[in-house]
Protein backbone atom coordinates (compact mmCIF):
# COMPACT_ATOMS: atom_id res chain seq x y z
CA UNK A 1 0.00 0.00 0.00
CA UNK A 2 1.27 3.42 -0.95
CA UNK A 3 -0.90 6.38 0.16
CA UNK A 4 -0.18 10.06 -0.42
CA UNK A 5 1.77 11.72 2.42
CA UNK A 6 -1.23 13.24 4.19
CA UNK A 7 -3.01 11.87 7.25
CA UNK A 8 -6.36 12.16 5.44
CA UNK A 9 -5.03 9.60 2.95
CA UNK A 10 -2.85 7.44 5.22
CA UNK A 11 -5.64 6.85 7.75
CA UNK A 12 -8.20 5.33 5.32
CA UNK A 13 -5.43 3.25 3.73
CA UNK A 14 -4.58 1.85 7.16
CA UNK A 15 -8.22 1.08 7.92
CA UNK A 16 -8.55 -0.66 4.55
CA UNK A 17 -5.46 -2.67 5.47
CA UNK A 18 -7.19 -3.78 8.67
CA UNK A 19 -10.24 -4.89 6.70
CA UNK A 20 -8.07 -6.85 4.30
CA UNK A 21 -6.22 -8.65 7.11
CA UNK A 22 -9.59 -10.05 8.17
CA UNK A 23 -9.60 -11.73 4.75
CA UNK A 24 -6.14 -13.23 5.41
CA UNK A 25 -4.12 -10.64 3.50
CA UNK A 26 -0.65 -9.67 4.72
CA UNK A 27 -0.13 -5.93 4.26
CA UNK A 28 3.00 -3.86 3.73
CA UNK A 29 2.09 -0.22 4.35
CA UNK A 30 4.66 2.21 2.92
CA UNK A 31 5.17 5.83 3.92
CA UNK A 32 7.80 8.19 5.21
CA UNK A 33 9.18 7.61 8.74
CA UNK A 34 7.52 10.78 10.08
CA UNK A 35 4.11 9.57 8.88
CA UNK A 36 4.56 6.00 10.09
CA UNK A 37 5.46 7.25 13.56
CA UNK A 38 2.07 8.98 13.76
CA UNK A 39 0.04 5.86 12.89
CA UNK A 40 2.14 3.21 14.61
CA UNK A 41 -0.05 3.27 17.72
CA UNK A 42 -3.08 2.42 15.55
CA UNK A 43 -1.51 -0.89 14.52
CA UNK A 44 -2.61 -2.71 17.65
CA UNK A 45 -1.61 -6.21 18.80
CA UNK A 46 -4.50 -7.61 16.79
CA UNK A 47 -2.85 -6.41 13.57
CA UNK A 48 0.87 -6.19 14.33
CA UNK A 49 1.65 -9.58 12.74
CA UNK A 50 -0.36 -8.96 9.57
CA UNK A 51 0.40 -5.27 8.91
CA UNK A 52 4.04 -4.27 8.44
CA UNK A 53 4.99 -0.60 8.32
CA UNK A 54 7.70 -0.06 5.69
CA UNK A 55 9.74 3.14 5.66
CA UNK A 56 9.92 4.96 2.33
CA UNK A 57 12.83 7.40 2.32
CA UNK A 58 12.45 10.35 -0.01
CA UNK A 59 15.42 11.80 -1.91
CA UNK A 60 16.91 14.86 -0.23
CA UNK A 61 15.83 18.10 -1.85
CA UNK A 62 16.81 21.66 -1.04
CA UNK A 63 14.99 23.18 1.96
CA UNK A 64 13.11 19.96 2.64
CA UNK A 65 14.32 18.17 5.82
CA UNK A 66 12.89 14.77 6.75
CA UNK A 67 10.43 16.16 9.32
CA UNK A 68 8.71 17.86 6.38
CA UNK A 69 8.16 14.57 4.53
CA UNK A 70 4.46 14.91 5.35
CA UNK A 71 1.77 17.48 4.64
CA UNK A 72 1.17 17.93 8.38
CA UNK A 73 2.73 21.26 9.35
CA UNK A 74 4.31 21.67 5.92
CA UNK A 75 4.84 25.32 4.88
CA UNK A 76 2.84 26.08 1.74
CA UNK A 77 5.89 27.02 -0.30
CA UNK A 78 7.31 23.50 0.17
CA UNK A 79 4.24 21.64 -1.13
CA UNK A 80 5.53 21.32 -4.68
CA UNK A 81 8.92 20.23 -3.37
CA UNK A 82 7.24 17.41 -1.43
CA UNK A 83 5.30 16.33 -4.52
CA UNK A 84 8.50 16.32 -6.56
CA UNK A 85 10.41 14.37 -3.90
CA UNK A 86 7.64 11.78 -3.70
CA UNK A 87 7.63 11.33 -7.47
CA UNK A 88 11.40 10.88 -7.39
CA UNK A 89 11.09 8.06 -4.85
CA UNK A 90 10.62 5.41 -7.55
CA UNK A 91 14.09 3.83 -7.00
CA UNK A 92 13.42 3.52 -3.27
CA UNK A 93 9.94 2.13 -3.89
CA UNK A 94 11.36 -0.35 -6.40
CA UNK A 95 13.72 -1.73 -3.74
CA UNK A 96 10.78 -2.21 -1.38
CA UNK A 97 8.77 -4.10 -4.00
CA UNK A 98 11.66 -6.37 -4.96
CA UNK A 99 12.02 -7.85 -1.47
CA UNK A 100 8.55 -9.18 -0.57
CA UNK A 101 7.34 -9.06 -4.22
CA UNK A 102 3.68 -8.66 -3.16
CA UNK A 103 0.69 -10.00 -5.10
CA UNK A 104 -0.87 -6.54 -5.43
CA UNK A 105 -0.03 -2.85 -5.07
CA UNK A 106 -2.72 -0.43 -3.90
CA UNK A 107 -1.77 3.14 -4.70
CA UNK A 108 -3.22 6.62 -4.25
CA UNK A 109 -4.03 9.70 -6.30
CA UNK A 110 -1.62 10.82 -9.07
CA UNK A 111 0.83 7.93 -8.49
CA UNK A 112 1.13 6.56 -12.00
CA UNK A 113 4.85 6.03 -11.38
CA UNK A 114 4.08 3.45 -8.67
CA UNK A 115 1.60 1.62 -10.89
CA UNK A 116 3.98 1.68 -13.85
CA UNK A 117 6.86 0.17 -11.91
CA UNK A 118 4.66 -2.50 -10.32
CA UNK A 119 3.39 -3.45 -13.77
CA UNK A 120 6.97 -3.64 -15.09
CA UNK A 121 7.71 -6.47 -12.65
CA UNK A 122 4.36 -8.20 -13.22
CA UNK A 123 2.62 -6.98 -10.07
CA UNK A 124 -0.94 -5.74 -10.68
CA UNK A 125 -1.71 -2.30 -9.24
CA UNK A 126 -5.11 -0.97 -8.16
CA UNK A 127 -5.97 2.61 -7.28
CA UNK A 128 -7.79 3.51 -4.06
CA UNK A 129 -9.42 6.96 -4.14
CA UNK A 130 -10.08 8.32 -0.67
CA UNK A 131 -12.24 11.32 -1.55
CA UNK A 132 -15.70 11.98 -3.02
CA UNK A 133 -16.61 10.17 -6.24
CA UNK A 134 -18.72 13.16 -7.25
CA UNK A 135 -15.62 15.36 -7.42
CA UNK A 136 -13.69 12.72 -9.36
CA UNK A 137 -16.50 12.51 -11.91
CA UNK A 138 -16.60 16.31 -12.19
CA UNK A 139 -12.84 16.58 -12.79
CA UNK A 140 -12.80 13.75 -15.34
CA UNK A 141 -15.70 15.34 -17.20
CA UNK A 142 -13.91 18.71 -17.24
CA UNK A 143 -10.70 17.11 -18.50
CA UNK A 144 -12.14 14.66 -21.04
CA UNK A 145 -15.40 16.27 -22.21
CA UNK A 146 -14.84 20.03 -22.37
CA UNK A 147 -17.90 21.85 -23.68
CA UNK A 148 -20.22 18.90 -22.97
CA UNK A 149 -22.92 19.53 -20.36
CA UNK A 150 -22.19 17.82 -17.04
CA UNK A 151 -24.99 15.31 -16.25
CA UNK A 152 -25.18 16.34 -12.58
CA UNK A 153 -25.95 20.10 -12.52
CA UNK A 154 -26.15 20.13 -8.72
CA UNK A 155 -22.37 19.72 -8.67
CA UNK A 156 -20.27 22.51 -10.12
CA UNK A 157 -17.28 24.73 -9.44
CA UNK A 158 -17.72 28.44 -8.85
CA UNK A 159 -15.59 30.91 -10.75
CA UNK A 160 -13.22 31.54 -7.83
CA UNK A 161 -12.81 27.77 -7.35
CA UNK A 162 -11.93 27.34 -11.03
CA UNK A 163 -9.36 30.13 -10.75
CA UNK A 164 -7.87 28.55 -7.63
CA UNK A 165 -7.60 25.20 -9.39
CA UNK A 166 -5.87 26.82 -12.36
CA UNK A 167 -3.51 28.62 -9.99
CA UNK A 168 -2.54 25.35 -8.29
CA UNK A 169 -1.92 23.77 -11.68
CA UNK A 170 0.32 26.69 -12.68
CA UNK A 171 2.25 26.50 -9.39
CA UNK A 172 2.84 22.80 -10.08
CA UNK A 173 4.78 23.66 -13.22
CA UNK A 174 6.81 20.43 -13.08
CA UNK A 175 3.68 18.30 -12.82
CA UNK A 176 0.94 18.12 -15.45
CA UNK A 177 -1.98 17.80 -13.04
CA UNK A 178 -4.46 16.68 -15.69
CA UNK A 179 -2.19 13.99 -17.15
CA UNK A 180 -1.08 12.72 -13.73
CA UNK A 181 -4.69 12.48 -12.53
CA UNK A 182 -6.07 10.68 -15.59
CA UNK A 183 -3.05 8.44 -16.18
CA UNK A 184 -3.04 7.19 -12.57
CA UNK A 185 -6.67 6.17 -13.03
CA UNK A 186 -5.95 4.53 -16.38
CA UNK A 187 -3.12 2.47 -14.87
CA UNK A 188 -5.42 0.83 -12.30
CA UNK A 189 -5.89 -2.85 -13.17
CA UNK A 190 -9.56 -3.54 -14.03
CA UNK A 191 -11.04 -1.97 -10.88
CA UNK A 192 -10.87 1.20 -8.78
CA UNK A 193 -11.50 1.17 -5.03
CA UNK A 194 -13.56 4.02 -3.53
CA UNK A 195 -14.92 4.87 -0.09
CA UNK A 196 -18.37 6.06 -1.16
CA UNK A 197 -21.65 4.35 -2.03
CA UNK A 198 -22.88 7.14 -4.33
CA UNK A 199 -24.44 4.80 -6.90
CA UNK A 200 -25.28 7.30 -9.65
CA UNK A 201 -21.75 8.74 -9.52
CA UNK A 202 -20.22 5.26 -9.34
CA UNK A 203 -22.04 4.26 -12.51
CA UNK A 204 -20.92 7.42 -14.28
CA UNK A 205 -17.32 6.98 -13.12
CA UNK A 206 -17.32 3.39 -14.33
CA UNK A 207 -18.50 4.58 -17.75
CA UNK A 208 -15.87 7.34 -17.89
CA UNK A 209 -12.91 5.11 -17.02
CA UNK A 210 -14.14 1.74 -18.36
CA UNK A 211 -13.40 0.01 -15.07
CA UNK A 212 -15.43 -1.61 -12.32
CA UNK A 213 -15.87 0.66 -9.29
CA UNK A 214 -15.67 -1.21 -5.98
CA UNK A 215 -17.00 0.64 -2.90
CA UNK A 216 -15.15 -0.05 0.35
CA UNK A 217 -17.50 1.77 2.70
CA UNK A 218 -16.78 3.69 5.87
CA UNK A 219 -13.18 3.56 7.09
CA UNK A 220 -12.95 5.10 10.56
CA UNK A 221 -10.43 3.88 13.11
CA UNK A 222 -11.47 2.99 16.64
CA UNK A 223 -10.03 5.08 19.43
CA UNK A 224 -7.28 3.20 21.26
CA UNK A 225 -5.97 6.10 23.30
CA UNK A 226 -7.58 6.66 26.70
CA UNK A 227 -6.79 10.34 26.33
CA UNK A 228 -8.92 10.34 23.18
CA UNK A 229 -11.82 8.91 25.19
CA UNK A 230 -11.38 11.60 27.84
CA UNK A 231 -11.38 14.25 25.11
CA UNK A 232 -14.63 12.90 23.67
CA UNK A 233 -16.28 12.92 27.10
CA UNK A 234 -15.11 16.49 27.72
CA UNK A 235 -16.46 17.62 24.35
CA UNK A 236 -19.83 15.95 24.92
CA UNK A 237 -20.12 17.51 28.38
CA UNK A 238 -19.32 20.90 26.87
CA UNK A 239 -21.96 20.42 24.14
CA UNK A 240 -24.57 19.35 26.71
CA UNK A 241 -24.37 22.84 28.21
CA UNK A 242 -25.04 24.57 24.89
CA UNK A 243 -28.37 25.67 23.46
CA UNK A 244 -29.83 23.59 20.64
CA UNK A 245 -28.50 24.73 17.27
CA UNK A 246 -25.85 26.98 18.84
CA UNK A 247 -22.73 25.06 17.72
CA UNK A 248 -21.23 24.42 14.31
CA UNK A 249 -18.95 21.48 13.53
CA UNK A 250 -16.30 22.18 10.91
CA UNK A 251 -14.28 19.37 9.36
CA UNK A 252 -11.03 20.41 7.69
CA UNK A 253 -10.07 17.92 5.00
CA UNK A 254 -6.80 19.49 3.82
CA UNK A 255 -3.84 19.71 6.17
Amino acid sequence: MLPWLAHGHISPFLELAKKLTNKNFHIYSCSTPINLSSIKKNVTKEYCESIELIELHLPSLLNHPSHYHTTNGLPHHLTNTLIEAFQNATPEFSKILQTPHPDLVIYDLNMMWAAEFASSINIPAVQFLTFSIAMIVLFLHMFNKPGVEFPFPEIYMRQHEMLQMQKLAMENSKVNVKDAFTEAIRQSRDIILVKDFEVKYMDNLSELVSKKIVPIGSLVHDSIDQNDDHDVVAIMQWLDKKEKGSSVFVRVIWE
